[in-house]
């Protein structure tokens, strides 16, 4: 026992450099685990926003009324599925048209052809083909409206590319986080190696397997939480630089969810880790001595 302290001097003056590779090495893996996070949400709110721009229009029956036509409205507006809902009257659609085609059909008919109509637009959930059959039928239900129209391949092509990618990019995080785990299980053993004859003398000397795998724990512990930390700096500024160039992408307008990558990141530094130190400890306490060599 005399002799442990020695022992402890000697392995952190090795095990020092060794450290500090291994934190480094674990931020540069969770900074990256960290940015394809910060893609899938940004994927995802590129889906949403693709989906909530499909236009329904609502075709209204000429001989509505202005009363029921506010009522329907505001039935419409406070449904389940419904994002937004505007309303366009006769005269404002002959204007929107005259405008896009530099043509005014009521100068050559003699009368206005268009439908006053309202222009919804869905929340995403419930743009998927299905949803839309039945909201489609749901309106047409409804004795003021003559019809609705969408375009329903290009909600088709939008499910089948978002469905698509979505898939994509969660076989690329898997993928990744085992990719991740494995390098920084690696790197860990790596850092452990060093103090393998540390961990044998320990045990040889009759410490207990708790004792021994203390300290060791504890500083992988605290390695990883300054690996997070800095993986965090790090995607901090990568963001702050890409909103500074990028400023419409509104990659930080929600900084809850940025938050939320940084305290994952934080955590599974730490317990890939914890896992991987202990798993360590515990392989070298079972070696036979003569195996360390």
């Amino acid at each position: 026992m005399p002799d442990q302290p020695a022992h402890k001097g000697k392995s952190t003056k090795f095990s020092k450099p060794s450290y500090a590779y291994a934190i480094v090495s674990i931020a540069l893996v969770l900074f990256l685990l960290g940015l394809l996070g910060v893609v899938l949400i940004q994927a995802q709110k590129l889906s949403k926003y693709f989906k909530e721009n499909i236009e329904l229009i609502v075709i209204l029956d000429d001989a509505a009324l202005p009363e029921n036509i506010t009522t329907l409205k505001n039935e419409i507006a406070r449904s389940r599925f419904t994002k937004t809902i505007e309303y366009v009257s006769k005269t404002e659609a002959l204007k929107r048209f005259s405008a896009e085609s530099n043509e005014n059909p009521d100068s050559v008919l003699g009368y206005n052809p268009l439908f006053s109509s309202f222009n919804l637009y869905l929340k995403a959930a419930y743009t998927n083909a299905d949803s839309l059959a039945k909201i489609e039928k749901t309106l047409k239900q409804n004795a003021l409206v003559k019809d609705v129209f969408y375009q329903k391949a290009i909600v088709d092509l939008i499910n089948v590319n978002v469905s698509k990618v979505g898939i994509f990019l969660l076989t690329l995080s898997l993928l990744f986080f085992v990719i991740a785990f494995v390098l920084i299980d690696n790197t860990i053993k790596l850092a452990m190696y060093s103090n393998r004859f540390l961990v044998k003398s320990m045990q040889l000397v009759g410490a207990t397997r708790w004792f021994i795998a203390r300290p060791f724990i504890t500083q992988s512990v605290y390695n990883g939480l300054i690996s997070g930390l800095l993986a965090s700096v790090l995607l901090a500024l990568v963001l702050l630089l890409f909103q500074k160039n990028i400023p419409e992408s509104g990659i930080l307008h929600e900084p809850l969810q940025f938050v939320l990558i940084c305290l994952l990141t934080l955590v599974t530094g730490v317990f890939i880790s914890w896992w991987s130190t202990k798993k360590s400890v515990v392989k070298y306490l079972q070696l036979p001595l003569d195996d360390l060599y």
